[in-house]
């Protein structure tokens, strides 16, 4: 028969806040008696730092069994295991993970997951990199622990979670997706009516300290920091789970502090933003721990490796390569009908080579071939300025990359480990 058997907790029990074993885990047996646990009883506070479960059954005795569990904690915070890995840490859901994993791939950094629930997976192109799968959130603590070394999350998140730590750096300040800006909505309806900004919302008189404007927010750092700045002295800031948008009309909260993006959420729920209520702009980022990248090299390798990538590739987003053939009795001729003719001298100016033809056996020159980079937007109009000036053959291709000698955010990665 199975019994339930009596637990004794010995050892420091500060932090603890229910013991939880799996509902059929085995915590002995002798003489062909089971003992197991049927209903769960502890789960761990984040405080308790180890805990030993000890079961002593006397075959002979009709008593129920006792389980002593010794608790030692809270004690100091544990502290990151040593490792040789380098880890990286990216979002593991919502479109900032796809688009994560989308950049990568451009960058020729695809991570190999086995299957999509996989939370460990590696890039073949970068030798010791671990790739671990987190929640946006976790990905901001676990840089600020060091349980990873670098990590690409919205910039809204590592505020909020980061809450401006020095061991935090930014190595890329803006990878190109996520775009939105964190803001305060209120309704466009009732006493908010005529509210147009944030002054005018701090200096409603109805906000005292028995009642107070209530903000529903996912981001309650950011918001108390960006209240207080802005004078409001009697404000109440709760979270909530889902939509924030419809906490003012249930009549649960007078404001939201949340993200936009188009602001048609918010117009459909009859909510505005007003003047001076945006807190940040954001979008995502590529961070790292400041003592991984000070002390391991190889972290500041791959920082410096995952960084060049992606510059290369963000810049040459939108970029094309217009190749066309030109008559001209020299480079430097042709080099000077470029640029007093055309306003697209490329980079630093244009290329330009012989194209050799073949006469009776002789190579002769009597083309050459003009290389200029072109912004999509005025793409077209290069290629009739290239006509204008003698241009034909003209060959268009995107560009994929764009790598300078080095890349300024580089440069500033070092001055900023040096402060």
């Amino acid at each position: 028969m199975a019994v339930a058997p009596t637990m004794t907790m010995q050892g420091s029990l500060a932090g603890l806040q229910q013991l939880e074993l799996p509902r059929t885990s085995y915590l002995g047996s002798q003489l062909g008696s089971q003992f197991r646990v049927r209903q769960p009883c502890v789960k761990l506070s984040p405080r308790i730092s180890s805990l030993k479960l000890h079961c002593q059954v006397s075959p002979s005795s009709t008593t129920l069994p006792q389980l002593n569990v010794d608790i030692s904690g809270p004690g100091k915070p544990l502290q990151p295991v040593e490792r040789t890995t380098i880890r990286l840490a990216l979002p593991s859901k919502g479109r900032m993970a796809e688009d994560t994993l989308g950049l990568m791939k451009d960058c020729q950094l695809s991570v190999r997951k086995l299957n999509p629930r996989q939370y460990i997976a590696d890039i073949s192109e970068l030798k010791n990199v671990e790739v671990w799968f987190q929640r946006a959130s976790d990905v901001v603590r676990k840089l600020k622990t060091g349980d990873v070394d670098m990590g690409i999350v919205g910039y809204d998140m590592l505020r909020e979670y980061g809450e401006d730590s020095e061991d935090l750096v930014i190595v890329h300040d803006a990878l190109g997706f996520g775009e939105c800006h964190l803001a305060i909505g209120i309704p466009t309806y009732g006493i908010f009516e005529n509210i147009n900004s944030l002054n005018e919302l701090a200096a409603m008189p109805l906000w005292t300290e028995d009642r107070p404007l209530r903000v529903v927010t996912g981001y309650t750092y950011l918001g108390k920091k960006f209240l207080e700045k802005h004078g409001f002295k009697h404000v109440q800031l709760s979270t909530a789970d889902g939509a924030l948008e419809a906490a003012p009309a249930m009549g649960t909260a007078d404001a939201i502090l949340d993200l936009v993006s188009s602001g048609t959420t918010l117009r459909e729920n009859n909510l505005k933003e007003i003047s001076g209520g945006a807190v940040l702009s954001s979008q995502g980022v590529f961070v790292a721990n400041k003592k991984a990248l000070l002390e391991r090299k190889e972290v500041l390798d791959v920082a410096h490796e995952m960084l060049e990538r992606f510059e290369a590739h963000l810049t040459a987003l939108g970029q094309f390569t217009v190749v066309a053939n030109m008559r001209g009795a020299s480079a430097e001729e042709v080099a000077e009908r470029i640029l007093n003719n055309t306003s697209y001298p490329g980079l630093q100016g244009p290329t330009v080579s012989p194209v050799y033809t073949n006469e009776g056996g002789t190579a002769n020159v009597d083309y050459y071939a003009i290389t200029i980079c072109v912004p999509k937007p005025q793409l077209y109009h290069a290629v009739q300025q290239l006509r204008k000036a003698g241009g034909s053959g003209v060959l268009v291709s995107p560009l994929t990359y764009i790598f300078d000698e080095e890349t300024p955010r580089y440069r500033q990665l070092l001055e900023n480990l040096k402060a």
